[in-house]
């Protein structure tokens, strides 16, 4: 299976009975408890030259990063550094989790919404600060 990036994912095969249950209480690195900490890539919006391709949300402190196709992978960058291997897709109309740890697609658990950025922020983004020739700088 390939994500919108282009990137080839490994799926996980059913968890049966047991995967339920734990969907149901949680499951390590997922904390459905936790709220996005915006509507961007936090480190991206902090500097005055960031800009994202794709944008990802992680499972167990809800920090937005951007993808590993964006220039600077802030999203793996938090992950790396705080343990949180676990990410979600922030993007509208995906739905899926990934764990960095293992390097494969895995079922996640209904987070609190909003689920993805809002459908008018553009891809990339923010406005205003996507470079032109942008395609040529990501990974």
């Amino acid at each position: 299976m390939r994500g919108r990036s282009g990137v080839r994912w490994q799926l996980i095969p059913e968890w049966g009975k047991e995967g339920i249950s734990m969907m149901r209480k949680g499951r390590r690195g997922i904390n459905p408890a936790s709220k996005p900490s915006g509507e961007g890539c936090v480190e991206c919006l902090a500097s005055r030259n960031g800009w994202w391709f794709h944008l990802r949300r992680c499972a167990e402190c809800g920090h937005i990063g951007c993808c590993d196709s964006s220039p600077s992978q802030h999203a793996s960058k938090h992950a790396a550094a705080t343990g949180h291997s676990i990410i979600a897709s922030f993007e509208p109309g995906e739905d899926w989790f990934f764990d960095y740890e293992t390097g494969a697609m895995i079922k996640g658990a209904e987070l609190l919404p909003p689920r993805a950025h809002p459908l008018d922020q553009p891809v990339p983004g923010p406005a205003g600060r996507v470079p032109a020739g942008w395609e040529s700088l990501l990974h």
